[in-house]
């Protein structure tokens, strides 16, 4: 067994790497040679089509103990109970909605089961869309694996830290940092603190890339080498382990007689990898107006028209605000966009109160909003002077599809979010 957390993660957002846990594991100058070392068995794993671009082709090449084709049928999942395969398909209001945070379980409840899904857009199976959940644990997934079928996970902790063990490596993020996980790489969750909460932000559409600097230059915003790639792990254990996949919506189970992370070498371009929010290189104005909140895109994922993304990845960081004559918190706004929002800590400058770490809003697309009423007094009467915006950090998962809440999610809403609107002063003409 080699599955030790090392410090010589490997760095580079989409970079080609090459990484052994045996020496000679790895063949050299081929991929699938006759007699793999060690009696391994050769693998690709690809998350782009065969045919696509150099440019945007993603895959990695496995060497592990058996080969992934080895199980029994898939049968249905019958846990994660607030887990939604499909979301409410009769009419949903235009309403504006946010929740609180949602507590943790009481009966022991590992990652997977404690998922709870709020709202999704899309069919998985239209490669396009993306679902956004919470996770509550309070136990290790305890011979128990996941992937995806549906797409990449995007895993971002508000609550305890995640020890995550793959099938290409092991990786331990805490609140204020992110982990990609690829489609169809097979993981699980150990919670080094006991719990844990977070989100999932799941991406069918098009992979996450860096968004293009365009007038900004070379330099900026998320930069490719603070994104850590872990090197090559493997677990050998024979025994029972159930292997749980998402699959078209749906939560499938199998069971293997033995654990699935034996991959003992890997190359290619396709892995999970972490990243720390705070290295991100904030960019804003320093003249006037707020800028686009397009400015602090972290990982986008295209869609088929230009400028328009399927998801985006969006931070609020701890920043400097300097504008002179400016409204400085986001202005009121409708967007064709849709905006889910999360928080991991400190307060949301456009609101000052009712959004808590751990809870998420819902701002779908042509839907007005902005600072509620206290948020809007306070920044309109503000002394402008340099001010740092410190001590918090929320996200955004912007989709151009609509999103759809799930029925958990419509039942479980803050029943006067709208409120937060009310009680604007009459602007007085001359």
């Amino acid at each position: 067994m080699n599955l030790a957390v090392t410090s010589e993660m490997m760095s580079g957002f989409g970079s080609h790497f090459e990484t052994e846990a045996m020496a000679g594991a790895l063949p050299k100058g081929r991929n699938s040679p006759q007699r793999p070392a060690h009696g391994l068995y050769a693998e690709q794993l690809s998350g782009t089509a065969f045919t696509a671009p150099r440019s945007e082709n993603r895959r990695s090449w496995l060497y592990r103990m058996r080969p992934s084709a080895e199980h029994p049928p898939y049968r249905a999942y019958d846990g994660a109970k607030l887990f939604a395969p499909g979301t409410v398909e009769t009419p949903i209001p235009p309403n504006r909605l946010r929740w609180d945070p949602l507590t943790l379980p009481d009966a022991p409840t590992d990652f997977v089961d404690g998922l709870v899904t709020m709202m999704a857009n899309r069919d998985p199976a239209s490669f396009e869309g993306v679902a956004v959940h919470i996770y509550r644990a309070n136990r290790d997934m305890a011979d128990r694996y996941f992937f995806d079928a549906d797409g990449e996970v995007l895993l971002i902790p508000q609550q305890g830290r995640l020890d995550l063990r793959t099938e290409l490596g092991r990786m331990e993020i805490g609140p204020g940092e992110v982990a990609l996980i690829p489609r169809g790489v097979r993981f699980c969750v150990l919670l080094p603190d006991g719990t844990a909460r977070g989100y999932v932000a799941e991406n069918h559409g098009s992979l996450f890339r860096l968004p293009d600097l365009g007038p900004i230059g070379a330099n900026g915003l998320a930069n490719p080498r603070d994104f850590l790639t872990p090197p090559a792990a493997y677990e050998d254990r024979d025994g029972k382990c159930e292997l749980i996949q998402k699959y078209l919506g749906a939560l499938w189970v199998t069971e293997l007689g033995h654990s699935p992370l034996d991959v003992v070498a890997w190359h290619g371009n396709l892995a999970p990898c972490t990243y720390d929010l705070s290295r991100f290189n904030t960019l804003g104005t320093v003249s006037y107006d707020h800028p686009d909140p397009s400015i602090f895109t972290v990982l986008t994922s295209p869609s088929d028209v230009p400028g328009r993304a399927n998801a985006d990845f969006v931070i609020f960081p701890p920043r400097w605000m300097v504008a002179e004559d400016t409204f400085r918190p986001p202005w009121f706004h409708r967007n064709v966009m849709s905006e889910c929002m999360g928080l991991i800590h400190g307060d949301y400058d456009a609101k000052a109160e009712g959004f808590a770490p751990g809870g998420m809003s819902l701002h779908n697309l042509m839907a007005g909003h902005g600072p509620d009423v206290e948020s809007w007094k306070k920044a309109s009467a503000a002394e402008l002077k340099p001010h740092k915006i410190e001590g918090t950090m929320a996200f955004m998962v912007e989709s151009c599809w609509p999103y759809r809440p799930t029925q958990f999610a419509l039942e479980h809403a803050q029943p006067d979010y709208d409120s937060a609107w009310g009680g604007f002063p009459k602007a007085k003409l001359p």
